[in-house]
């Protein structure tokens, strides 16, 4: 006799495909009328924004966007970036998140790699669209003619059916050892993303995000999906405004204060100079590793917030290690790391050989914020995707309580008449004094030593000299490890990516001219 409860076994496997559609959707019918998006010209609530996602989700499958298919996404930060994701999390859709930064060839890279069936572009970034070769690909450009869009379009009544391993987003590497890479990102990630960031900084659901960083960065993406996943509001900002941050901080709760390496001096010295204090933020900062002891202790005090001693990547998201933070007010004398606990983490030699305790390894990880490899690349996911586990491209070191150091990224490494010579270990030195604002350690060529490690500083107090720099380091790095030279430069002067991080390469480029 067949049974009356049909096949519950697809019923069973149904109830675990959420998707990142379907937890915004979740958070519209909890509370409609809390604000979703806050921008400089507009707040709109999570039923205005849903009715906007599902009408822009309807003229998009109208012009044969369906589940898989690529959108190209060249903009600035605005509220239309987060409606075009959520619309392609809704239809199944990939969102390439495009670096207006690049060089029109780059551009053209990075579409052509991501063969998508239509291309979205702002105002703004409209003339670079059209001076790239489309392959005769509909280009949809925002305000006048995305509105008339929306308007003309039905509310989509029927959702497609999407699975949580669907890609929802492609991030771009940086590119600086070559063309951009495209690290597709699935439902699943970028859920767990916002699980680890809430549960490692213990944040609330209502605890907001600012969106200053650009939106095709993960800092971004990965944080303004996640609140629109938990019913806060995200506060865009076009570009660092260190003013405007300043406001959205002393006006509302946030749970993660994204700030790096070239945007914490500006904030900071604005909170000393007009008092003004945050609300409420659950943790501040990014990259420990390349801010200067001081700031951190500064900028956390300031904040009333611990520091965020995290490392993480575009293809893991916040882990491996985001479960530390950072006493406020406190000058830190370790940077050492926890591992978060949605992740599985092991240190390996090229061999693919775990290294014992306290010596250098590559970083190799496994767990749900992992990205699902990068597009079109098979050779390259077949080099750093080994047994199920990612390897990162990262060197650290484990110590014996279980914590972790942060060694450098294994291409920078430089060596030196046989010696392997890290120069983040170098960075760090140089950061500990309060009188650099800023530091790189690059390699140069050099016909006896073959590398020799070069320093770049800049200061906040000019009577720091060479002299000293070397005296530092001789206190704290072995021989073959101090810089050979020192140059001194302007903190504004420093190249750096939209990230803050310096341009490795380009301050490379300076010790060959």
């Amino acid at each position: 006799m067949q049974s009356t409860t049909g096949n519950w076994r697809d019923g069973v496997a149904a109830a675990g495909k959420l998707t990142v559609h379907g937890l915004f959707r979740a958070c519209v019918r909890r509370d409609p009328d809390a604000v979703a998006l806050n921008t400089a010209s507009a707040r709109l609530t999570y039923r205005e924004l849903d009715e906007r996602v599902l009408r822009l989700a309807s003229a998009l499958a109208a012009m044969g966007v369906f589940r898989g298919e690529r959108i190209a996404l060249l903009s600035e930060n605005r509220q239309e970036y987060a409606e075009i994701e959520l619309a392609a999390a809704c239809l199944g859709a990939i969102v390439a998140c495009q670096n207006w930064r690049l060089a029109p060839a780059e551009l053209q890279h990075c579409i052509d790699l991501v063969e998508p069936c239509l291309v979205i572009a702002s105002e703004r970034y409209a003339p670079t669209a059209r001076g790239l070769d489309l392959r005769g690909r509909r280009l949809l450009v925002l305000e006048a003619e995305y509105e008339r869009l929306l308007s003309d379009a039905e509310p989509l009544a029927e959702l497609p059916d999407v699975d949580p391993e669907d890609g929802l987003v492609i991030l771009y590497t940086s590119g600086t050892t070559g063309l951009p890479k495209g690290a597709l990102i699935s439902h699943r990630a970028e859920m767990a993303r916002n699980m680890v960031l809430r549960i490692d900084m213990h944040a609330r659901e209502s605890d907001g995000f600012i969106a200053w960083a650009p939106m095709f960065h993960m800092g971004s993406t990965d944080q303004v999906l996640g609140t629109l996943m938990s019913g806060a509001t995200v506060h865009i900002v076009d570009g660092f405004d260190a003013e405007r941050i300043v406001d959205l901080m002393e006006g509302n709760d946030l749970g993660w204060m994204l700030l790096m390496p070239g945007s914490i001096e500006p904030v900071v010295e604005l909170l000393q100079k007009t008092g003004r204090r945050p609300k409420s933020i659950r943790a501040v900062g990014a990259m420990a590793d390349l801010v200067p002891h001081h700031l951190i202790a500064e900028l956390s005090r300031l904040a009333g917030a611990p520091y965020l001693n995290s490392f993480g990547s575009t293809e893991t998201g916040l882990p491996p290690a985001s479960s530390c933070l950072l006493a406020p007010g406190v000058v830190p004398e370790s940077l050492s790391k926890r591992k978060s606990a949605f992740c599985d983490l092991k240190l390996v030699d090229p061999d693919g050989n775990e290294v014992p305790d306290g010596e250098p390894g590559e970083a190799a990880v496994r767990g749900p914020t992992v990205f699902s490899g990068y597009w079109n690349a098979p050779e390259t996911n077949a080099r750093d995707f080994k047994g199920g586990w990612f390897r990162m491209g990262d060197l650290f070191r484990r110590n014996e309580d279980g914590s972790y150091d942060f060694v450098d990224r294994a291409k920078y490494m430089i060596k030196s008449g046989g010696e392997n010579i890290y120069p983040a270990e170098i960075e760090r030195v140089l950061l500990s004094d309060p009188r650099v604002s800023d530091a790189i350690v690059v390699s140069k060529k050099d016909d006896r030593w073959g590398e020799v490690p070069v320093a770049f500083i800049s200061r906040t107090d000019d009577s720091l000299s060479a002299g000293d720099v070397e005296a530092l380091c001789r206190q704290e790095l072995a021989g073959y490890k101090r810089p050979k030279a020192v140059h001194f430069i302007r903190f504004e002067d420093f190249p750096r990516s939209t990230t803050g991080k310096i341009l490795r390469h380009e301050m490379e480029d300076r010790l060959k001219s």
